[in-house]
């Protein structure tokens, strides 16, 4: 069964094999992850009536700091773990198959920008890169590797190898990505202000308090000054999710077809807000989270838009989902 579920999700072409697929899953993993199988149950929901991806139950993020969320009986290869302080827990996301999440980060960046063999690829990801079991550094570092650019790689103190290095691949009509963390790309700007117009510039969020935490417009707005650029391009992704999406432009995402967000309403987490535009909390099914779980309950604050896009807004409280976890415990 399981093979043939996962050739299904990186085939999936409409909404009704999305929710075909979707509704498979959410089945399989009620019944053969434990915490999940629990969670519904103290929900008081039968599994064999939920009846469309609005009525799936969304495991709160939460729940990756203080359970093994892990579907089936194999055992995991990697463990992804999130950043955090030394006395407050991390999300853990236990993997049993690498090849799934090196799939779908490889179809999605094809995707939305073409073949990274054409790219030259720069990572400034500073304090990521010492953590073996981060899953952003997993992402980029596979990437970096399907690039044809002998220079691409991970920069972190080497910033004038890195601006020499980007002028060569410009002056070669080399396509250009520069991926960073926030508080790196500001530092970069700050210091050296470089013409980076050309390039991609991606940030992946994250001041990891080395910053004063700023709005993402503002952000932008202070990289395409100091880069003269038109545009700063976004990844959205966590520790807990195998799929991420993409912003080329005003903090507008895009997710691939195997992944979905929907919104909850502030009010009531269990409840799904239909109408677009609406703000509440994002709801994400990812399905190549088929070994853990595809249903998550995310702590951050978002709206959907026509089509599938979606913003985000920022951090909401995590009243709900101290509720959800005392009901576990």
């Amino acid at each position: 069964m399981i093979p043939e579920i996962i050739n299904s999700i990186f085939n999936i072409k409409k909404q009704d094999d999305f929710q075909k697929t979707a509704l498979e899953i959410f089945k399989y993993q009620a019944d053969n992850n434990p915490v999940y199988r629990n969670f519904i149950n103290l929900l008081g929901i039968d599994p064999a009536t939920v009846a469309s991806c609005r009525e799936i139950p969304f495991l709160p993020a939460g729940f990756f700091k203080l359970h093994k969320i892990i579907t089936g009986s194999q055992q995991p290869v990697i463990i992804f773990e999130s950043s955090g302080t030394s006395d407050s827990p991390v999300s853990k996301h236990y993997i049993v198959d690498p090849l799934i999440y090196e799939e779908s980060f490889s179809r999605t960046f094809r995707l939305f920008y073409g073949d990274p063999a054409e790219y030259f690829i720069a990572a400034l990801l500073p304090s990521y890169t010492e953590r073996k079991s981060s899953s952003l550094v997993y992402m980029v570092g596979g990437l970096i590797k399907k690039s044809a650019w002998p220079d691409s790689g991970f920069y972190k103190e080497k910033i004038n190898e890195l601006l020499i290095n980007i002028k060569t691949a410009k002056s070669k009509n080399r396509k250009v990505l520069l991926i960073g963390v926030s508080f790196a790309l500001l530092d970069l700007a700050e210091q050296y202000a470089p013409d980076l117009s050309g390039v991609i510039v991606m940030e992946t969020g994250g001041m990891k308090g080395r910053r004063n935490e700023i709005t993402r417009g503002e952000l932008h707005s202070i990289l395409k000054k100091s880069y003269n650029l038109q545009n700063v391009h976004s990844e959205y992704g966590m520790t807990e999710l195998l799929s991420q999406a993409y912003s080329k432009a005003d903090g507008i995402y895009f997710p691939p077809p195997w992944m979905k967000i929907l919104i909850r309403d502030p009010q009531d987490p269990l409840s799904v807000i239909t109408e677009p535009g609406k703000t509440g909390g994002i709801n994400i099914i990812d399905l190549a989270n088929i070994y853990s779980c595809s249903f998550i309950a995310t702590d951050d604050l978002g709206k959907l838009h026509e089509g599938g896009s979606f913003e985000v807004l920022g951090r909401i409280d995590n009243s709900d989902i101290r509720g959800c976890n005392q009901m576990i415990e």
